[in-house]
């Protein structure tokens, strides 16, 4: 892979709404990660294979809870879009102060044009909602805190 096609494929990535992205072949390896640092690297698995690191631009970072939350967190089960409603224009399935039972469904994570539904895994009070509506989750990423 040329220098040229490496930057072009780190433009590409960084444009695109992935976290991480990673290739391997038998004359080299890459892997790109956005994360907190944003930062973009290139490795080479073959000598004579020149390494590059780019540095990305962060994003405008995304607003923290103002306080530390304890409670059981709701994880997403899967990477995908996140709604807290069945449809646009619709009530939110739950709100910060509902009262939810283990397996009703607070939320839904489109992937690939399927919904699919959330549950609670826990009884309890919705303490806070962590991501907002029709964002971008990864798998694992916390939704919602339960107290």
């Amino acid at each position: 892979m040329e220098v040229k096609e490496m930057k072009e494929l780190i433009a590409a990535v960084s444009a695109a709404n992935v976290d991480e992205f990673e290739y391997n072949n038998e004359e080299f390896s890459i892997r790109i990660a956005k994360k907190k640092a944003k930062i973009a690297t290139v490795d080479a698995s073959v000598a004579g294979v020149p390494v590059q690191s780019a540095a990305i631009m962060p994003e405008q970072s995304e607003e923290q809870p103002e306080e530390l939350l304890y409670g059981d967190e709701i994880k997403a089960p899967l990477v995908g879009t996140f709604y807290a409603a069945p449809s646009e224009g619709a009530d939110p399935y739950v709100s910060v102060g509902d009262k939810v039972k283990k397996g009703q469904v607070i939320g839904i994570v489109e992937a690939m044009k399927l919904m699919n539904e959330v549950e609670s895994e826990y009884d309890g009070t919705v303490a806070a909602i962590l991501v907002e509506n029709g964002k971008m989750v990864e798998y694992g990423q916390p939704l919602m805190v339960i107290q």
